[in-house]
């Protein structure tokens, strides 16, 4: 391969699995990584629905499906991407919903559905992808965090709590694996330009009366950012973890916070 080619397709010959990748965040870190050259699986719920975006992938991929609070399915699906391209490369764990509601209204049920999102399922995909990796000293895996798992919110404590307890599996994951090859990072968007907000401002709207431009600057305001996220900004995030050298850092979280410039937080 030659230097231009490899330029070109940084990923060229790597194996990116991601969650949740039929729409959304998911979908544009599909996107980027397949025009990076790497080959892609995307693990969805409901494979009609990733149906658009494979048709937007410039390189080899494949769908595998479940449902990630479903342990034993989620690591069939993972094993079947490995049947089928090998060993994963990257593991982008992003599938995961936000639920908004007080504390008080917040039941046991709620922090076990978090939990089961964006904390176990991160637990069980790793645990079948890591092996390979360590065995050959490299890889990467990146999970999309959010700045609630940084600074909490009100109205979202059992999300923000299942996105801390994310950031502290990546932080300590990144510590145990780190001198064998394996990277583990984070990205922590803020409020991004998806169907989750688009349902949030439509639910404002509804219990207000507000204008929906309003709804969405009542958002941005009491997150502090001056504009949402785009999709292809945290997708581009995560195509610089992946394409990083070896020894470069780990353990870190990127902040994409809707700022003018962002910033990274370790």
């Amino acid at each position: 391969m030659t230097a231009a080619v490899m330029a070109a397709h940084p990923l060229a010959d790597r194996h990116a699995l991601i969650t949740g990748a039929a729409r959304g965040i998911g979908a544009a870190i599909a996107r980027q990584l397949s025009a990076a050259g790497a080959c892609v699986t995307l693990l969805v719920r409901d494979a009609a629905r990733a149906e658009a975006v494979v048709r937007t992938l410039s390189g080899p991929h494949a769908v595998v499906v479940a449902d990630i609070t479903d342990a034993s399915a989620l690591q069939r699906a993972c094993r079947e991407a490995m049947a089928a391209f090998g060993p994963v490369d990257i593991l982008v764990n992003n599938a995961g919903s936000a639920v908004s509601a007080p504390f008080l209204k917040s039941d046991a049920a709620l922090f076990s559905r978090m939990l089961a999102e964006h904390l176990m399922a991160v637990v069980h995909a790793v645990q079948v992808v890591l092996p390979p990796m360590l065995e050959r000293g490299r890889g990467q895996i990146v999970n999309v965090a959010s700045v609630a798992g940084l600074a909490g919110a009100p109205y979202i404590t059992a999300y923000s709590a299942a996105k801390h307890a994310m950031l502290g599996l990546t932080r300590s994951l990144a510590q145990e694996v780190a001198s064998r090859g394996v990277a583990v990072n984070a990205v922590c968007p803020g409020y991004t330009d998806t169907a989750l907000v688009t349902d949030a401002v439509a639910r404002i709207v509804a219990r207000t009366g507000r204008t929906a431009a309003e709804a969405e600057a009542s958002i941005l305001a009491e997150a502090g950012q001056s504009r949402l996220v785009t999709v292809d900004e945290v997708a581009a995030a995560v195509l610089v973890l992946c394409t990083a050298p070896p020894g470069a850092p780990t353990g870190q979280c990127v902040v994409l916070d809707g700022s003018a410039d962002g910033s990274v937080a370790s």
